[in-house]
């Protein structure tokens, strides 16, 4: 069986809505596709398989099982800090998203790689893991929370990539945040992910450096397409 072939594009900085619409095309796309497929076996086509990265300009996103109370600031104080919120179609609670940080969104037909969502969860998980470990940083995961943390077993753990996904017919939306050269001062607003005992941080604050985005990024390219063994298309 040959590899599964992703389409890479670099959205750049785009608005929150922007970028969700587009991920809403794409993947109405891939499911109308299968839905056409299910009634017409004969001439089946496989869903085109994505992955954007992007910054956003700052916002706030709250899952479907979230709750208001981990947002600090009234409406009136984000306009005030021109700051966006969204009441999302993903899991998960409140998170930030702001210039410094890697968005990704994998719109990914599982049945094209594996119709399993926990392994899909595990691998971008391991992809930021692997991308850490290029900086010398030891990273990995917390029992019963999804995302990558530093320090996980000492004193002070803290959340450097946030997870946050919708699935319809094994087709993927939303996706990651990965902390890179992220304002942490966002969060203080916010109890991230709903929890409130555990910090946040970037790979500039582990490091004191600034760091090159696009280095970031072909590192988490890479990865990505090993962990799920799929090469990049050519457009």
């Amino acid at each position: 069986m040959s590899q599964a072939k992703v389409f890479f594009q670099d959205l750049g900085c785009m608005s929150y809505q922007e970028a969700w619409d587009l991920q809403e095309k794409v993947l109405r796309a891939g499911t109308d596709l299968k839905l056409l497929n299910r009634n017409h076996p004969q001439s089946k086509v496989l869903p085109e398989n994505h992955l954007f990265f992007v910054e956003h300009p700052h916002v706030y996103t709250i899952g479907k099982s979230g709750s208001l109370d981990n947002l600090l600031l009234t409406r009136e104080e984000m306009e005030e800090r021109g700051i966006e919120f969204f009441k999302i179609n993903r899991g998960g609670d409140i998170t930030y998203h702001g210039p410094g940080q890697l968005v990704g969104y994998p719109i990914l037909d599982l049945e094209q790689f594996k119709p399993d969502l926990h392994l899909y969860l595990r691998n971008i998980e391991e992809a930021a893991i692997l991308t850490l470990a290029d900086y010398g940083i030891e990273a990995g995961r917390i029992d019963g929370f999804t995302g990558v943390w530093i320090d996980v077993a000492g004193d002070d753990p803290r959340k450097i990539l946030a997870i946050g996904v919708r699935c319809s017919r094994w087709i993927t939306m939303h996706g990651f945040a990965f902390n890179v050269n992220s304002d942490l001062s966002y969060f203080d607003n916010i109890i991230p992910c709903g929890i409130g005992d555990k910090g946040v941080t970037s790979i500039q604050a582990e490091l004191g450096r600034f760091i090159e985005m696009e280095e970031v990024k072909e590192k988490m390219k890479r990865h990505l397409a090993e962990l799920f063994d799929f090469e990049y298309a050519v457009n």
